[in-house]
């Protein structure tokens, strides 16, 4: 029976996705009402799936004995799947005010359903050859997402998208094809697929240069240096859509198939202690830098929002490549904190953006008094991601200071200083926007034209309220995330988290 819920899970937001662009949806009230069901319907297979997963696997398509596109939902993809079933209506909700505005809404939201669809299809991939497969489909249904609004500077925003995405996919197919030609299986395995006891030191070597292409191919998405310049670009796009990028299915599509290929398909066994851990680990820890010092030099509120990511996404590939329970744990509990608090400062901002026409932050002086909602949300979600007590940010950056300190590595020291002041760096470009909202200087007046400015609708609001929940609940109550990664990362090293 779980075989058919995990077909459904991926097809009905596909194939509803791509009826949504008939005639007949071209109402907005029929198709918001039917866009929302359909990805509450899903949520709910989702979540289903999740709480009485067999570990059945269902095949889509056979190629051959050893090359089929099947699905199987583990632990590890089961996070990553609930992280998207819960938070992609909420998000859908906030698109429904938001597009009001917009053209081509009907073009839109079919393509922002069939995206949840093909997202889905990444965590529940039971092997590479899948994983690769939905990989693919995801830049495709989002790069016309990325270049929705047509102007010159979409245009080249998807092109840019484009172009780095494929480049990234092409190397990860080298991996893809080590992994179907010498591995003792396409599936997924903990551990690994390879048998490093009939491998001479010379296969070894050439797998080690494979596993850092292959890396730096998913890590295209994930935005590590030198492949980042595409995410902030990508912020032309509508809010709803760079919301999902920065924090939720293109970003984290990325960090997930990084942790699929490091932990069960190549192995810690065959990588750690490696130079190849070595060189990674370094390009994450210099990333996690690099994003905050650009997002400190960014005017552009978005963009700044976009670099933030570039940094954030990096903590999660750092907890991946320790290669430890701890850091799988940090990485995974990241992974899930990131993704709310960022969805929930994205929104922000597309709320401030919408309502004022402004997109630069010095614009902003005086603005929070107009929009107190939204400049109080945003002001949590600043503190949540610079790791306040309290706070989700503070549980996953404790937890992969943690794996870093214990690492037993001068990279892992090295990355805990690191994440210490990407902290302090975050505290000043976020907390700026708080502060010129609610604080603008003494001889500020506020344009006649944007006298008239309020909080949003209740499409907007609600979402938000609820990030904001969840920001409190995981940082006072972390346990309640914590026993879930604690699952899944029993799963991949068989063994007591201590």
């Amino acid at each position: 029976m779980s075989a058919y819920f995990m077909m459904a899970a991926v097809m009905i937001p596909f194939f509803g996705g791509a009826l949504l662009m008939l005639k007949p949806f071209a109402n907005d009230k029929v198709r918001n009402i039917v866009t929302e069901c359909l990805m509450i319907v899903t949520t709910v297979i989702v979540f289903f799936l999740i709480f009485t997963n067999t570990g059945n696997s269902v095949v889509l398509f056979k190629f051959t004995r050893n090359l089929q596109i099947s699905l199987r939902l583990d632990q590890t993809g089961s996070i990553f799947a609930g992280m998207v079933a819960f938070l992609w209506p909420l998000a859908t909700l906030y698109s429904f005010e938001y597009m009001e505005h917009e053209e081509r809404r009907r073009f839109f939201f079919a393509l922002y359903t069939m995206t949840y669809g093909v997202t889905l299809g990444i965590a529940m991939s039971e092997n590479i050859l899948t994983m690769y497969f939905f990989y693919e489909m995801l830049t495709m249904v989002t790069i016309p997402l990325v270049g929705h609004t047509l102007t010159k500077e979409a245009v080249k925003a998807a092109r840019t998208y484009m172009v780095y995405s494929i480049g990234g996919a092409a190397f990860a197919f080298i991996g893809m094809i080590f992994a179907l030609v010498y591995g003792t299986t396409a599936d997924f395995v903990p551990g690994g697929v390879f048998n490093i006891s009939e491998l001479g030191s010379g296969m070894i070597n050439a797998l080690l240069i494979v596993y850092v292409l292959c890396f730096c191919g998913f890590s295209v998405k994930a935005a590590m240096f030198p492949f980042s310049s595409w995410l902030p670009t990508a912020g032309v796009a509508p809010t709803p859509v760079t919301a999902l990028l920065h924090a939720v299915a293109v970003v984290k599509a990325g960090a997930f198939a990084t942790l699929r290929v490091t932990y069960f398909i190549f192995g810690w066994d065959l990588l750690k202690g490696t130079w190849a851990q070595q060189v990674l680990l370094c390009l994450a820890i210099f990333t996690v830098v690099y994003g905050c010092s650009r997002a400190l030099k960014e005017t552009h509120f978005k963009r700044r929002l976009a670099w933030s990511t570039v940094s954030n996404l990096s903590y999660i590939l750092f907890g991946v490549l320790l290669m430890s329970p701890a850091g799988l744990t940090g990485a995974l509990l990241h992974m899930l904190c990131h993704a709310v608090m960022k969805i929930c400062s994205f929104f922000c901002a597309g709320a401030i953006i919408e309502k004022t026409g402004k997109h630069f932050i010095h614009e902003y002086d005086g603005m929070g008094r107009k929009m107190p909602f939204v400049f109080t949300v945003f002001t949590i979600s600043g503190l949540a991601l610079m790791g306040v007590p309290g706070l989700s940010g503070f549980v996953s950056k404790w937890y992969l200071a943690k794996a870093g300190l214990y690492s037993g590595s001068i990279l892992g020291k090295i990355g805990v200083g690191a994440i210490l002041v990407s902290a302090i760096l975050t505290a000043i470009y976020m907390m700026t926007v708080s502060i010129r909202g609610f604080y603008p200087n003494k001889d500020f007046t506020l344009s006649s034209n944007l006298s008239e400015i309020k909080d949003p609708g209740w499409k907007m609001k609600l979402p938000l309220c609820i990030f904001v929940i969840l920001m409190f609940v995981f940082g006072l109550r972390p346990a309640l995330l914590e026993n879930l990664v604690d699952w899944a990362v029993q799963s991949v090293f068989f063994t007591q988290l201590i």
